[in-house]
């Protein structure tokens, strides 16, 4: 089973509130991807950057997008999306646009999330979520 890492994991580690290194290296027998949408969220970050801040993030988001497996978002996933978009609607719950295809794209390969924000994805029925320690 491969674990989706969230955008927020990954800036998390950037920022040094989290060794994201240490926590890959001690799951060491685990797949990681990452949803498309995920490299978008990524790169917008590098875009929105600044001197010599810029050149640091994009070799950060470089280095991380060569560990791990980067998942498109397929029509398979779009049906899992418009599937758990109508779901939460039709509850009366909601979560941010990403977040729906990151939890998509999980359903849709049979991931887990790890994520420092359960509660955006917990709502969605069958999706496991990991909080990475």
């Amino acid at each position: 089973m491969a674990i989706i890492i969230d955008t927020d994991v990954i800036i998390q580690g950037e920022r040094k509130a989290f060794d994201l290194k240490r926590w890959l290296e001690s799951r060491s027998g685990e797949q990681f991807d990452i949803a498309a949408v995920t490299v978008a969220e990524l790169w917008h970050g590098v875009e929105r950057a600044t001197g010599a801040f810029r050149s640091e993030r994009e070799t950060y988001v470089r280095r991380i997008l060569s560990l791990v497996q980067i998942l498109p978002y397929t029509e398979v996933t779009a049906l899992e999306h418009a599937r758990i978009w109508a779901a939460l609607e039709s509850s009366g719950k909601r979560i941010g646009f990403y977040d729906l295809i990151v939890a998509a794209t999980a359903l849709e390969h049979g991931s887990t999330v790890a994520t420092f924000n359960r509660r955006h994805f917990e709502s969605v029925r069958g999706l496991r979520v990991i909080e990475p320690r």
